[in-house]
């Protein structure tokens, strides 16, 4: 594939020297699997594809050739390459990453931006003492909530052969390799592209709710599980580092938590039931109780002290007198040459109880609460018999493992429709026309009926019996996996508060209360579109004024939980319009919560792309209201972010560190509340951007015609990349489409005009409102405008409206006029962001984009080009020939690789 034709700064060196390497691999492979047509063929679209942006019309044309006289049987081989070489060039970014990190650890004068040891030193810096800093730690809570949400259908065996990929070049890293090893390094980085090459890349069939449970807890196990001590070490040394000898026993409290929707997210996925979350469960349990006993078998080997040698706590010893009395025939089973060997006796039989924990026996451990007593009974005994360089390391290292993952490994999240809800509950009261009453009728009623110990008869009608079924084992599951197991009951389109106790009576006559007779359940409500965003404080008011509400919210400790959607309001309102409302949300929310002496956690439900709330997380916590943050942050990472954000272990400590440090600088130093100045600014923005997307999305007669011709959402609905239907509820067009497809369509096809579109007609009226020097101020020190900003910025980058043309050309004539409306409100985005941020081209404050970008576009120009030309094929072909789709399926994963972040 050729050289790279970039100017690297020194800092990028290691970088570029990567991609060629890859690069130079990935040529070896295409010459041996596919010979050189194929190569040629690739290197040379590339040629034509730089010339071209350089403005080089004969380039264009030559391009369109080479494009169109590509057979289809080729076709799949082309897509191959260049979806490939997108896979290397993201490894290495990532091992770049790394190589990055490694750098600062090296600096004695200085510490990465964003770091642990950078917020810790801020705060010191602006006098907060050691005993406050871990006082705001202790109070913290950081949890990652994983779903599945798939938009690039890649295979888990594909993702494992990129991770040794990457793995093999952050060895490479290593300055003191010999020739040979060099040369070993780069037999293994090509075995296993020739692998993944010959490996299929598209599933023929829809993988199964288990199969994403699958590829979610593989970045579970074998990458968040490895790092988490280290993540802690490196607090404990950042704290020490910064305060000195006064933090030298310091030891840091538990924050980090982990979660998933995979296998409880009911929402439109019939797929999802009682026997699923049950499963899901039980398979975590299986994997996480596997884990430690690998663990313990690891302890076994290393703790092999000798009572006649050192000393042993009696606290130990009786524990270990008690579990052999209990476990009499794995005592007996010690080998005779260990029976001295106190830590290995104990971790023998801790193993016994692991083991009846998975499989059941007399004497399990019932939870992990008791398990990791042991260890830190263990831990302690080390502590005091001078053990402290003799094996208590890698009990504390287990010892964080299991406090953060328990028996149960992720929390699992349960979410339904509050359509649903509303549907059942009417059905077992016998009222049919329940969903038209009004919202304080039905709230009214379902108080009365939590009052009543009387429960209706339960008719036999299928969705009520499956929802029972959810509730009930919910009460099984709590019983026999701990109240840690279940997180939070989310409550999709909550429209009013009778939404919220729905779910509590249907828990309650399901049977799901407690000993107390409360209902021992979290229940969110999830405020997804403009309009509910807006609602969203006043319905959290009335519950909060409620007293039946009230009464189960003392029972949770007068702690409650929100989501806050971003995907939907974007769709509903377009990306200003859903940034603000989320903004106005946050703040009105933690007044009404304070108001009512209410502890609120408010879980944000971001996406992979901007126009699903993605982007830098650490950035949008500091730029959140004051008071939304208050130490606990709770938020979603989907699809193929998953991979991007903890696909290596390295970068999966990046990620946890920036996002606690964000969390600790945004609860510490809380930035002052936005000025009416600002909102009436940004309100403005809103209001204007989201009547120009509306205007377009919503009510122009001609837009689903040029939507379902000028991206390929055709494909994309036939995609095998999820469990669950694109559409929600009824198929009505674009309002009840997924917003995964959507985004992910519009990114295809570069028109990327749902991170984007309407924002540059808001930011014109806002400067017609307050004159350019005042917008300009607030995007250099407005941290949520200028967060705003940066995040359209990297959005419209990636768009291209030339290629976004080309799709626009297979739009049927009387919708075609449509791109001139997006183009021209692109030029006018791009306008004003430009001119806001002072600068001349797109990413110019952000180089490191920009290079990224710059690598890309060469290689991601022909597959877009390519695509538009099969689109066409298939469409003039009744959508029949399979050979095309399957081709045009590959085009899909090599786009969403290039691009990044596009669902």
């Amino acid at each position: 594939m050729g050289q790279i034709d970039t100017s690297p700064t020194d800092k990028d060196q290691g970088l570029m020297d990567d991609i060629e390497t890859v690069t130079h691999v990935l040529e070896q492979v295409l010459l041996e699997q596919s010979g050189p047509v194929l190569l040629e063929q690739v290197n040379q679209s590339r040629a034509l594809a730089v010339r071209r942006r350089d403005g080089d019309r004969e380039a264009e044309n030559a391009l369109d050739i080479l494009i169109r006289e590509i057979p289809n049987e080729a076709s799949l081989a082309f897509v191959y390459a260049f979806s490939a070489y997108f896979q290397t060039v993201n490894m290495a970014e990532k091992v770049h990453r790394l190589r990055r990190r490694r750098y600062y650890a090296r600096q004695a004068t200085s510490h990465q931006p964003d770091s642990l040891l950078e917020a810790i030193m801020r705060l010191k810096e602006t006098g907060w003492s050691l005993e406050r800093v871990d006082a705001l730690l202790s109070s913290m809570a950081v949890e990652t909530v994983f779903t599945a949400h798939p938009t690039e259908a890649r295979r888990r065996t594909l993702l494992q052969k990129q991770q040794w990929i990457a793995r093999r070049l952050v060895e490479g890293i290593n300055p003191s390799l010999t020739p040979r090893e060099h040369e070993s390094i780069l037999q293994s980085i090509r075995m296993h592209m020739t692998a993944a090459w010959q490996t299929e890349t598209e599933p023929h069939i829809r993988p199964t709710v288990g199969d994403e449970l699958e590829h979610v807890l593989f970045y579970v196990t074998d990458v968040i599980y490895r790092v988490i001590p280290a993540f802690y070490e490196e607090l404990e040394a950042s704290v020490r580092s910064a305060y000195g000898d006064q933090a030298a026993e310091y030891h840091a409290p538990n924050i980090l938590r982990f979660a998933s929707w995979v296998g409880g997210d009911m929402d439109g996925n019939p797929n999802v039931t009682a026997d699923t979350i049950k499963a899901t469960l039980s398979q975590q349990r299986r994997q996480i109780l596997a884990i430690y006993r690998r663990e313990l078998s690891n302890l076994y080997r290393e703790l092999s002290q000798s009572a006649s040698r050192i000393g042993v706590s009696e606290a130990l010893m009786q524990r270990i007198e008690h579990y052999g009395r209990r476990l009499p025939e794995k005592l007996a089973s010690v080998p005779v040459r260990h029976r001295d060997m106190p830590y290995r006796i104990m971790l023998m039989l801790m193993d016994a109880r692991v083991e009846q924990a998975r499989d059941g026996g007399s004497f399990p451990y019932p939870q992990a609460g008791e398990f990791i007593d042991d260890l830190r009974l263990i831990s302690q005994s080390l502590h005091e018999n001078k053990g402290d360089h003799a094996g208590r390391f890698l009990v504390q290292r287990l010892l964080r493992r299991a406090e953060t993952f328990g028996f149960h490994l992720a929390t699992l999240d349960v979410r339904q429709d509050a359509l649903v809800h509303r549907r059942i509950l009417g059905a077992w009261i016998g009222v049919g026309d329940w969903l038209e009453r009004p919202s304080a009728e039905r709230s009214a009623q379902i108080e009365a009926a939590i009052a009543e110990t009387a429960i209706p008869l339960i008719p036999d009608e299928p969705e009520l019996q499956s929802a029972l079924a959810v509730f009930r084992c919910l009460s099984e599951i709590r019983r026999v996996y701990g109240a840690h197991a279940i997180g939070a009951y989310i409550i999709s389109m909550t429209h009013a508060e009778d939404d919220v106790l729905t779910v509590l009576l249907l828990a309650r006559w399901s049977g799901l209360v407690d000993d107390s007779d409360n209902v021992p359940l979290d229940v969110a409500p999830l405020f997804e579109t403009i309009e509910d965003l807006r609602n969203g404080p006043a319905i959290l008011d009335r519950l909060l004024s409620n007293p039946t509400y009230k009464a189960h919210l003392a029972s949770r400790n007068n702690r409650q939980i929100v989501m806050l959607g971003y995907s939907d309001s974007n769709k509903d309102g377009g990306f200003a319009a859903s940034r603000w409302h989320v903004q106005q949300a946050q703040r009105t929310l933690v007044e009404t919560a304070e108001r009512h002496g209410v502890d609120l956690t408010l879980f944000h439900g971001r996406g992979g792309t901007v126009s699903r709330g993605g982007g830098k997380t650490h950035r949008a916590v500091l730029a959140s209201p004051p008071g939304a943050v208050r130490g606990r942050l709770r938020v979603t990472e989907q699809g193929e972010m998953i991979n991007e954000k903890y696909g290596l272990r390295g970068i999966a400590s990046r990620t946890m560190e920036q996002t606690v440090s964000a969390v600790a600088l945004a609860t510490g130093l809380p930035r002052e509340p936005d000025s009416e100045e600002q909102a009436r600014v940004m309100g403005e923005i809103a209001a204007v951007s989201r009547r120009t997307y509306r205007a377009l999305v919503y009510e122009h007669p001609d837009f689903l015609t040029y939507f379902r011709h000028a991206t390929p959402i055709d494909v994309i609905e036939r995609m095998q990349i999820g469990s669950r239907p694109v559409s929600r509820r009824a198929q009505r067009g674009i309002q009840d489409l997924r917003a995964i497809p959507w985004v992910f369509s519009w990114s295809q096809s570069r028109h990327l005009l749902t991170g984007w579109y309407g924002l540059g007609s808001g930011l014109e009226a806002a400067v017609s409102l307050v004159g350019e020097k005042q917008v300009t101020e607030l995007a250099h020190t407005w941290p949520f405008f200028s967060n705003m900003l940066d995040d359209a910025e990297m959005v419209l980058v990636k768009a291209d409206m030339a290629i976004a043309k080309r799709y626009a050309d297979l739009v049927p004539e009387e919708a075609r006029h449509l791109f001139d409306t997006v183009r021209e409100e692109f030029e006018r985005t791009v306008h004003w962001l430009l001119k806001l941020k002072r600068m001349k081209a797109l990413l110019d404050s952000d180089p490191t984009l920009q290079r990224s970008l710059r690598i890309r576009n060469p290689y991601l120009d022909p597959v877009s080009l390519h695509q538009v030309e099969l689109l066409n094929r298939w469409r003039e072909g009744d959508r029949e020939d399979d050979e095309i789709f399957h081709s045009l399926l590959n085009t899909i994963n090599a786009i969403a690789q290039g691009l990044q972040n596009t669902g």
